[in-house]
């Protein structure tokens, strides 16, 4: 199997003489950023960040995300924040596309390159810095955590991709696999940020139609998507939002593996009241 790779957006403008026509859809069931829109005139600064933009790529706002925020943060040289995490309560995935950060967690420094994914409990103290010669970037996950009663808060953790086996699903010799980083019959969590890999020709067989929320960024690779009633194209770097209930599938197109990380949110009664 070829090592993984992941996509991360450079930024820049295209030149005048370019067609403005794009991929772009925003729709009540679905929509489609693709990664020719992530330019620099749609760039958020966050404070207390030093040296660092951010594509807010999903935020709560009405039509579009429900329970979650989801940003591609790039930090230049020397970049990075002290105290990331502006909010009590909330939990956070980072997962590093590019670059080198050096990542504090409650005291403890890790180094995380390419591949590299920490969880970032609620209520955790971390922070991180570009220690690199180049750009660093990653993608934020960020969702407030339902708190349970008799249910313990999940412990931060960092790993790798490249450290974990994936789950091939059942009767696809394969071709469809999910790299779970947290195992989904705990509890404690109340959202996946898993990665997604199908070979090329791979398909989701059926049109899942489910109450999770997904926020879904391509890493690598091409498919045809089928969201609501209609079949989208997305390649590498483009980002997919999907509220509950909105019918999925999709075929795997090559010469590369389609791979896509993938955030949803589980483990939780619905709330009423």
């Amino acid at each position: 199997m070829s090592e993984p790779s992941y996509f991360a957006p450079a930024g820049g403008l295209p030149p005048q003489t370019d067609l403005l026509t794009d991929r772009a859809i925003v729709t009540e069931a679905y929509t489609v950023i693709p990664r020719g829109v992530l330019r620099d005139i749609v760039t958020s600064n966050f404070p207390g960040w030093q040296n660092t933009r951010a594509w807010i790529l999903a935020k709560p706002v009405t039509g579009f995300a429900t329970t979650f925020a989801q940003n591609i943060v790039e930090v230049a040289p020397g970049g990075g924040s002290d105290r990331p995490e502006p909010e009590a309560g909330v939990e956070s995935v980072v997962f590093l596309m590019a670059g080198t950060l050096r990542l504090t967690v409650d005291g403890v420094v890790h180094v995380v390159e390419p591949g590299g994914y920490a969880y970032l409990a609620p209520g955790a103290t971390w922070s991180l810095t570009n220690p690199g010669t180049g750009h660093a970037t990653f993608n934020w996950v960020r969702k407030p955590y339902e708190f349970v009663d008799g249910i313990d808060v999940p412990a931060s953790f960092v790993t790798r991709e490249q450290d974990i086996t994936p789950t091939p699903m059942p009767d696809t010799d394969g071709t469809w696999a999910t790299t779970r980083f947290v195992d989904p019959d705990d509890l404690a969590h109340d959202m996946h940020v898993n990665i997604v890999t199908f070979q090329p020709g791979g398909t989701i067989p059926f049109a899942e139609t489910h109450v999770m929320e997904h926020g879904l960024y391509v890493l690598q690779g091409k498919a045809v998507y089928r969201l609501n009633n209609d079949w989208v194209e997305v390649q590498e770097g483009d980002y997919m939002w999907l509220r509950p209930f909105c019918p999925q599938a999709c075929y795997a197109g090559g010469p590369h593996p389609f791979r896509y990380l993938l955030y949803k949110d589980v483990n939780r009664q619905i709330r009423l009241t």
